[in-house]
């Protein structure tokens, strides 16, 4: 099996990850330098991969063993050069990470490999023997781009990374800005695509944005004009412009940065900038998210390759949702064709639904909240927004979401301060459109946010309620959310006032609030572990010898612990949901034993802080200590608040930003079918539900419903999907496992949303 990175483009910022995986599944591994031009001129560029010499570059950006373009193998002659240095290595399982291009590429090697072999027999290059031996090429390719812009995936690798860097500097133009009030246009990469630049848009709320796949209505200057003007006679002191650099117009000309300049400086005479971020885009360490996106794609891409049969089309290793899954290579090809064909047609509204849901939603949501003005009628609604449990990252963008939308909407919006204390309280107030600008990138909570549940205070949570005539709630916060507001459904039958439609978005580190795989916050923390776990690893490989035991939040529920040692390449993660003896922590000490002994002379541990309560940080360290005396020396390190704080990562920010506008159309629909008799009441479990990520979608689900798989001793659900990839951070740590203890994918077929292919 082979391990070849085929980008044609330069390199993203996840792609060394991946080499990571698929050496502790095979003895003999081999990788191609530079790409399908190492493949051609084979010799030294046809190396062995060990799981030693892939230890250290989980971290590392970019491609480790290069990317290079090749005329060669576009020429049959070229690609008969490549396949007999396969054939004479025995080799006949390509992966191949990159784009479009170099995976129809290597469909295309894939097609024509008998043929190139008989031409090869019949040249004397190679044997009638060694010809039946490699008799077929088996390819599974996965993707790797920052621009996001292959079909059949809602996410590139790479991708996640670059949101990174450009929000980073989103983040600090956005002060410059403010202070001078400018307006700064940013263009970003994406040539045939709008993926960065979209989300971008959502994650740093920007006035405006130009996607090729959807090009601005005739009049546009106007339009963009007004807007800017409209957000600055609101109170605003700067306006974020942002560009993708495939940006055109109905007619297909090109819009430039230097173009909306000259427009927004000649016609209102703002002070504008323009920066242009260039490959800053492509470097830089590779996000949590990437990490774990790359290790899981390898994974996946060298079972298929294991279960590949000579009937097996080649395949893309692709994400929906939380879900890995198998798609034909071909077909993902083919809707990727399909956009570029669509754009050039003018056919802007298929271009869309042709990227994906994942593009749609967030291109929906885009429109709703920049390009649709407040109404001059108002709804009479009254919809407030409170925070609830510890605050996290991205609450703050999740109200100024729900606030924008309940404005939209016509509502009144008001703002409960410190949860249901200040419910109870009357710690209530209005909240305005102009109130909320800037939030989206400020972590902790501005509502401010406490543990507090109503049970004990309902007589005065229900008059508050009645008081403020609040007709709709939307409860932003972890499982105290949850739990406080199945106790306000409860006193439904008590006190009528609370008979209001009620939807509670998850937001927690901890990640344990039933009905959602993810929870806002919870990606922020991740990575504010994973970036600690570097630095760790770094001092560790400096000193040699010494492994670290590191303890992460998470309560009961052990999602960062697992996901951190996956992202940051832990030897070990300890959890509540995995029960451990001390058995099994003298094997892992027996392991890390036979580590030292390699060139990889260093270790990190993770813990939950709740993973037992007799087998605590300091024990274990005692332990590791006292077992490895002589061997290695131990260092622990409790990281305790910071991981609640820190600024959104772009995940969270377009994540909370989703689910709070999407909590409040759900509210107004609620409340169209909860009116009667002139007044809204609302006592049916489906007008009190979670808004969560399931598997592939966002969905509504009843808060009474999510009982049954809740464990509330331990605050954490019954049902958790990321325990089924825990078997792979022990494949990469090098444990002996079963293969069959992870749940790997089956072949899905593409659904083209304009029926231009079948399902």
């Amino acid at each position: 099996t082979i391990r070849l990175d085929l980008s044609k483009m330069e390199p993203s910022s996840q792609f060394v990850s991946l080499r990571y995986e698929c050496c502790s599944f095979i003895a003999l591994m081999n990788c191609v330098i530079c790409g399908y031009q190492g493949l051609v001129d084979g010799g030294e560029n046809i190396c062995s991969a060990s799981w030693e010499s892939v230890s250290m570059m989980l971290q590392l950006g970019g491609t480790v063993i290069g990317s290079a373009r090749c005329k060669d193998f576009q020429t049959r002659e070229g690609r008969m050069k490549a396949a007999c240095n396969l054939v004479k290595l025995g080799i006949t399982n390509l992966c191949v990470i990159g784009g479009d291009g170099s995976l129809t590429g290597a469909n295309e090697f894939r097609t024509e490999w008998s043929g190139l072999l008989a031409d090869l027999v019949r040249a004397g290059k190679i044997s009638a023997e060694e010809a039946k031996k490699s008799s077929h090429l088996n390819i599974v390719g996965m993707v790797g781009s920052i621009d996001n812009d292959f079909c059949g995936t809602d996410m590139t690798i790479g991708t996640d990374s670059a949101l990174h860097r450009i929000i980073e500097v989103v983040d600090a133009i956005t002060t410059t800005a403010q202070s001078h009030q400018r307006t700064f246009i940013l263009e970003v990469m994406g040539r045939h695509c709008g993926y960065l630049a979209l989300v971008s848009a959502l994650a740093c709320g920007a006035d405006w944005v130009f996607i090729p796949e959807m090009p601005p209505d005739e009049g546009w200057e106007d339009h963009l004009c007004r807007r800017l003007m409209d957000q600055r006679s609101r109170g605003s002191r700067l306006n974020v412009i942002i560009v993708a650099e495939g940006a055109i117009s109905r007619d297909g000309k090109p819009i430039t940065s230097d173009q909306i300049k000259k427009l927004v400086t000649d016609r209102l005479g703002f002070d504008t900038r323009t920066t242009i971020l260039g490959h800053v885009q492509r470097g830089g360490t590779p996000s949590a998210f990437d990490r774990i996106l790359g290790s899981r794609m390898g994974v996946e891409a060298v079972m298929a390759l294991l279960e590949a049969t000579p009937d097996t089309p080649a395949c893309v290793v692709s994400l929906s949702g939380n879900q890995a899954v198998r798609l034909p290579l071909m077909e993902c090809v083919q809707v990727t064709k399909d956009v570029t064909a669509a754009m050039a047609q003018g056919k802007f509204e298929d271009a869309i639904k042709l990227r994906g849901r994942s593009f749609e939603n967030n291109w929906n949501t885009y429109k709703l909240l920049a390009h649709i003005n407040p109404p001059d009628v108002k709804s009479n609604i009254n919809v407030a927004v409170m925070n609830i449990g510890a605050p996290c990252a991205g609450m703050n963008a999740a109200v100024r979401s729900a606030v924008k939308m309940g404005i939209i909407q016509g509502h009144s919006m008001l703002a409960v301060h410190d949860g249901f204390d200040g419910l109870a309280h009357g710690q209530i107030e209005p909240i305005t459109w102009t109130s909320v600008s800037g939030w989206t990138g400020i972590g902790g909570s501005m509502l401010g946010t406490k543990r507090t549940l109503p049970g004990k205070m309902m007589e005065e949570v229900s008059l508050n309620i009645a008081k403020y005539n609040i007709h709709a709630l939307v409860i932003i916060g972890g499982f105290e959310a949850y739990v406080g507001g199945l106790e306000l459904v409860q006193a439904r039958e008590k006190y009528e006032e609370v008979c209001i439609p009620i939807v509670v978005i998850p937001a927690t580190v901890s990640n344990n609030v039933p009905g959602s795989d993810f929870s806002i916050g919870a990606d922020t923390a991740l990575n504010t572990i994973t970036s600690t776990c570097d630095r760790i690893k770094q001092s560790a490989a400096g000193t040699k010898r010494r492994v670290f035991i590191v303890e992460t939040m998470g309560g009961y529920c052990g999602y960062l612990a697992t996901m951190a040692g996956l992202a940051a390449g832990a030897d070990a993660a300890y959890i509540f949901e995995e029960k451990f003896t001390i058995r099994d922590l003298e094997a892992n000490v027996e392991h890390l034993l036979g580590k030292m002994k390699t060139t990889v002379k260093r270790g990190l541990i993770l813990r939950n802080e709740n993973c037992n309560s007799n087998y605590t940080t300091d024990f274990i360290f005692s332990l590791y200590s006292e077992e490895g005396k002589g061997v290695f020396d131990c260092r622990k390190n409790v990281l305790g608040h910071m991981q609640q704080g820190g600024t959104p990562t772009p995940f969270d920010r377009n994540f909370a930003t989703k689910m709070g506008a999407k909590s409040v159309l759900w509210l107004t629909e609620k409340l169209k079918e909860c009116y009667r008799h002139g007044r809204i009441f609302a006592n049916t479990p489906d007008s009190a539900c979670v808004l969560g990520m399931k598997k592939r979608a966002l969905n509504f689900q009843p808060l009474a419903d999510l009982k049954a798989d809740t464990d509330f001793e331990h605050r954490i659900p019954k049902t958790q999907w990321w325990l089924k990839i825990r078997p792979i951070m022990k494949i990469l740590a090098k444990y002996d496992i079963k293969l069959d203890t992870y749940e790997h994918a089956n072949l899905e077929h593409v659904v083209n949303k304009t029926g231009s292919l079948k399902k």
